[in-house]
């Protein structure tokens, strides 16, 4: 998955500092995704509607989740969303930078009104 480049130093991965920073950015990433594929099936249980909306625009709950997951996991290890194959490296760098790439496409997702529904603000700020 990615390019064969392990960055430990250049303009990608400048210091030790930057390095580390890459992983403080894993909670941010996963939190909102965690917390909307559970909160989907309280706000189902508590309004009819979208639980309608969810079983005739997703195929079920369940299917909705797969769906979520399936793309995430999909898209936000492949190496994409870097200016070249090269910068996108084979090590956090690369994978942090795929799953950005990811999350900045979430609004262009099929499913981002379950996001919304489940109380999603971003992926820079406060978790409900």
């Amino acid at each position: 998955v990615g390019s064969s480049v392990i960055h430990m130093r250049g303009h990608n991965v400048p210091n030790a500092l930057s390095f580390i920073d890459k992983y403080t950015q894993v909670p941010r990433i996963l939190n909102p995704i965690v917390s909307c594929l559970e909160n989907l099936e309280k706000i189902c249980e508590k309004d009819e509607g979208i639980r309608q909306m969810v079983d005739d625009g997703f195929g079920g709950l369940e299917k909705v989740r797969k769906d979520i997951l399936y793309d995430f996991f999909k898209s936000a290890f492949d190496g994409s969303g870097a200016d070249n194959f090269y910068d996108a490296g084979s090590c956090i760098d690369g994978r942090m930078t795929s799953a950005w790439n990811w999350c900045s496409q979430l609004q262009e997702k099929p499913f981002y009104p379950i996001f919304k529904l489940t109380g999603f603000v971003g992926f820079d700020g406060e978790f409900k």
